[in-house]
């Protein structure tokens, strides 16, 4: 079953974030579920997402998602934009919340952590520059 698309390709925390994403040593975007989703091998970013909350899906659909180890899981968490995400939250992920008000700096962080979490060794020593 084909997802509806959840995204508007103009959507400029969209174009911040496939900036941030796709300047990675060989990350690639395609659509998965209905959302941009970023890789290598695998996923390490989303962009939109949704959490159940008190049994109704909310919708996130200007935030990224990202993956962490549990000292970033923690700090992540504890930001008053984040959430957990449904399905993928147990698994590590965690939604942050774009607007204007956002640290892009800290995106760019966290979307970096996520890469180095997710991509083989050969992409890390070139984002390392080695």
């Amino acid at each position: 079953m084909e997802h509806p698309k959840m995204f508007d390709d103009d959507d400029p925390l969209l174009a911040r974030v496939r900036r941030i994403t796709l300047a990675l040593p060989e990350a690639a975007e395609k659509t998965s579920h209905g959302r941009p989703a970023f890789y290598t091998r695998k996923i390490f970013a989303y962009y939109g997402g949704s959490q159940k909350v008190q049994g109704e899906w909310v919708q996130h659909p200007t935030s990224v998602m990202v993956l962490a180890d549990l000292d970033g899981l923690s700090a992540m968490r504890a930001l008053p934009n984040a959430w957990v995400p449904g399905y993928l939250g147990p698994y590590g992920w965690t939604g942050l919340d774009l607007d204007a008000e956002t640290d892009w700096d800290d995106v760019a962080g966290f979307i970096e952590e996520s890469y180095r979490f997710t991509a083989p060794a050969r992409l890390i020593a070139l984002l390392d520059g080695s």
